[in-house]
């Protein structure tokens, strides 16, 4: 399974962009503001979003959310990177939200959208695929 993140409005202090799985539109994200990281002194903790590029995806369970998550993994200068839901940018703490784009840093619809990607995920996982997440 290949999830995409195409990123859409870069703006000051948020990123939105769309999710797609196997080429199918699946919901809108909503993630920290992009900034370039060469080493960890570029990155500003809780408000970057993680580089584009493209890592592997496991499910596996979120001590802080007491849940079964996607979890992103081998990210350069992060730990700990999920998949979950919120609703504004002061959420995603360098991880990515799922939902509905309403405006600004802000996202509707993340509890349904997660539920949405979260099943798929599990599904692929189950018929025993591999899950990369690829992020423009």
């Amino acid at each position: 399974m290949e999830i995409k993140i195409k990123r859409i409005t870069l703006a000051d202090e948020y990123t939105v962009g769309n999710m797609f799985i196997d080429g199918n539109y699946i919901c809108d994200t909503l993630e920290d503001k992009v900034r370039p990281i060469t080493s960890i002194n570029d990155k500003v903790y809780g408000r970057t979003a993680i580089p584009a590029g493209t890592y592997t995806v496991v499910m596996d369970y979120s001590s802080h959310f007491k849940c079964l998550l996607p979890h992103i993994l081998d990210v350069p200068f992060f730990s700990g990177i999920r998949i979950h839901s919120g609703n504004e940018v002061e959420d995603t703490n360098g991880c990515i939200l799922v939902g509905t784009y309403y405006r600004g840093g802000y996202i509707t619809n993340s509890k349904d959208a997660l539920k949405k990607v979260v099943d798929l995920i599990s599904k692929a996982i189950n018929s025993g695929q591999k899950i990369t997440i690829t992020i423009e």
